[in-house]
């Protein structure tokens, strides 16, 4: 459908954020045909053959797309070039905040929609567009808060604030129809925007210096660690999933727990077992193409 082909197409940019400036246009279409190819037998299997409950994709997109980009990015690792590109782009803080200025508003206007397009019709849809909001307003927040505090500028730069944004979108990927509960969602949020700013002041320098992964566009902290986090909380609100909590939806959220064709413990560690799958599919797909 074009909603699955908009998603596929979402995990493809991700893993183009990875590598962004080190492949010519050749090299950009092999890796869009190879992921896409993988991306959809990711998502087939866990969504039609495991029953997995990931409305937002939270996995198959936001979790998918940064770690084959990031394994395509550790094939391809070229010190000296990264070095030339990093030291051409210094002078571009500038055309970058406003850049970063636009894409936050498109981001905040059309991202809650994106993560409900697939929630089953009724309260469900609703449950994660509020959601949704919730988390990008906390984890905007924390951002504003802790990024002062670990840079050298005494105001956060409006690239951190649109990261910041990816990232409590992407947490509320596969927990957004759930039972969340404002202040979960606000929690949640705050917790995944403080990953930004201590990702790229402790652990992007990691992943160069040892792991060799030149993470242009820092979507390890945008999309891959938030993408993770989200399905741990899926995971867990799964598990604390009942049909008094949950009435009419849980019909809509788990169909095969309301049928009865499967436990709530069940359905809980399918949610969990899918995380290793997809990162599974993630790196041995990426490190191939690359």
């Amino acid at each position: 459908s074009m909603v699955s082909a908009d998603f596929c197409t979402a995990a493809v940019l991700i893993s183009t954020g990875a590598v962004l400036g080190r492949l010519n246009p050749v090299q950009m279409l092999l890796l869009a045909l190879l992921e896409v190819t993988l991306c959809s037998l990711n998502e087939y299997i866990l969504l039609s053959l495991m029953g997995v409950s990931d409305s937002g994709r939270s996995l198959t997109v936001h979790t998918f797309g940064a770690y084959f980009g990031l394994m395509v990015s550790r094939v391809l690792y070229q010190p000296h070039l990264d070095k030339r590109k990093r030291e051409e782009q210094q002078d571009k803080g500038h055309q970058a905040d406003v850049f970063a200025v636009v894409g936050t508003i498109y981001l905040w206007i059309f991202w809650p929609s994106f993560t409900s397009t697939t929630s089953a019709h009724g309260n469900a849809e609703n449950w994660a567009v509020l959601n949704t909001y919730f988390s990008l307003v906390a984890s905007t927040v924390s951002t504003f808060i802790l990024s002062p505090v670990l840079s050298e500028e005494s105001t956060p730069r409006m690239v951190q604030i649109q990261d910041a944004t990816l990232a409590g979108m992407a947490v509320m990927g596969m927990a957004g129809e759930m039972l969340v509960t404002p202040f979960g969602a606000l929690i949640a949020g705050f917790l995944v925007g403080l990953i930004s700013p201590l990702g790229f002041r402790f652990f992007t320098p990691v992943l160069h210096s040892r792991l060799k992964i030149q993470d242009t566009c820092g979507v390890h902290n945008t999309h891959g660690l938030p993408g993770v986090l989200g399905a741990l909380l899926g995971t867990l609100l799964t598990l604390l999933a009942t049909a008094d909590t949950h009435g009419y939806r849980l019909e809509l959220v788990f169909p095969l727990v309301a049928e009865g064709s499967r436990t709530i413990a069940d359905q809980a560690l399918i949610q969990l077992s899918a995380l290793p799958l997809t990162l599974l599919f993630a790196t041995l797909g990426g490190s191939f193409t690359g």
